[in-house]
């Protein structure tokens, strides 16, 4: 049975667009989008329309680390090298489980572009663009949202700066 709409975790996703003035329509399924090609089925989008938000980490000066958050196009992987570029940080890589859930105060699977348990740094991969509307987590493993990606920009405060590794290029017919 899917998570309500009135889960914490979706609460808080809703209450931070709201702080940005944005009303978001919540869809929560039965069946898992933990992963992207779970999403695409299950809202009916081809896997570049779902954003995977992905925490990644760097040491800060204090010692403790840094979370930043990849806003990812299903179908891509972050570049470490062009990611580290892209936001000066040194010793950059992919949080756990247990970081990216203390950091973002939500489980992988279920991780939101937006009402995180502190503030991040957000960077969005540009081939989201490419779209009229993508389809982003609503703070649980079943529960998305569809956003038209200058909202989704907007509401995450995010930079879109190429940080996808490249695709390779089709092998000769």
């Amino acid at each position: 049975m899917p998570e309500p709409v009135d889960h914490p975790a979706i609460q808080r996703v809703l209450d931070a667009a709201t702080r940005k003035g944005v009303s978001l329509e919540i869809r929560v399924f039965d069946e898992s989008t933990h992963t992207a090609a779970e999403a695409a089925a299950a809202v009916g989008a081809e896997l570049g329309q779902i954003v995977k938000s992905l925490v990644f980490v760097t040491p800060a000066d204090d010692g403790t680390l840094e979370p930043i958050l990849c806003l990812v196009s299903g179908p891509n992987r972050v570049d470490l090298a062009r990611l580290a570029a892209v936001t000066g940080a040194r010793d950059v890589r992919r949080a756990t489980a247990r970081e990216a859930n203390e950091l973002s105060g939500f489980t992988i699977g279920g991780i939101p572009p937006i009402g995180h348990a502190r503030t991040m740094r957000v960077i969005m991969d540009p081939d989201l663009g490419r779209f009229q509307v993508v389809w982003a987590a609503a703070g649980t493993a079943t529960a998305v949202f569809p956003v038209p990606p200058a909202t989704l920009r907007s509401i995450s405060n995010a930079i879109v700066a190429p940080i996808a590794e490249d695709h390779p290029a089709d092998p000769p017919a």
